[in-house]
């Protein structure tokens, strides 16, 4: 026979033991600084070459590629592919976050993945990922899970969007709304030129005289 004392519980979920594991390197990379809202960078307007640090065959690839054709479909994509969870994992992801972003080519980088469980969204609660995400110099907008999931990579990145399909919203602009600020372009040209003309005009009248 074998007896057990249990003089505490821990629930699982929650509050429990992944809250516990949760904080810790929160509140480490908080301390650093790597969490301060002020370090956030801007995110380009108008990007050229949008970065994806994700699973080639996962769904979120699949949503954020979509979302992109329909908005920009003059954008130019680089995926710099890895595993997105599992044993590891945080250090794959974080070593193709930093082989895309030392190639210069993305003017800005999604990191992310589609819903999972607290295990299977773990990875992006680790310090590998959180410090490559730092130390990236191209802008890096995390997209993990869906709305209700929060991670230390959404926390440590320039932009937290609340599913892949939404990073891919954040990063580029609607081809419409371009369209549109196109059109007017022409017209505020030609008053800029003719108000040029005009003012150059006034001067050689004042000097003539």
């Amino acid at each position: 026979d074998y007896q057990l004392v249990a003089r505490r519980l821990e629930a699982e979920g929650g509050e429990g033991l992944w809250r516990l594991a949760f904080e810790k390197p929160r509140a480490k990379l908080e301390a650093e600084g790597l969490l301060d809202p002020a370090r956030k960078r801007r995110l380009p307007r108008f990007p050229a070459t949008v970065g994806v640090v994700t699973s080639p065959t996962g769904a979120a690839l699949h949503d954020i590629l979509h979302v992109l054709r329909r908005r920009s479909p003059w954008v130019r994509v680089l995926v710099s592919p890895t595993r997105v969870q599992g044993e590891g994992a945080s250090v794959e992801i974080a070593a193709a976050l930093e082989r895309l972003d030392a190639t210069g080519l993305a003017d800005v980088i999604i990191v992310g993945r589609g819903g999972g469980s607290v295990e299977d969204l773990w990875a992006f609660n680790e310090e590998p990922l959180a410090r490559a995400i730092a130390a990236s110099a191209t802008p890096v907008v995390s997209a993990v899970g869906h709305e209700v999931d929060v991670t230390i990579s959404d926390l440590v990145a320039d932009l937290r969007a609340p599913t892949p399909s939404a990073a891919a919203e954040a990063v580029t602009p609607d081809r419409a709304a371009v369209l549109e600020q196109l059109a007017g372009v022409p017209e505020r040209l030609a008053r800029g030129l003719r108000g040029t003309l005009e003012r150059r005009r006034l001067r050689l009248d004042r000097a003539l005289s």
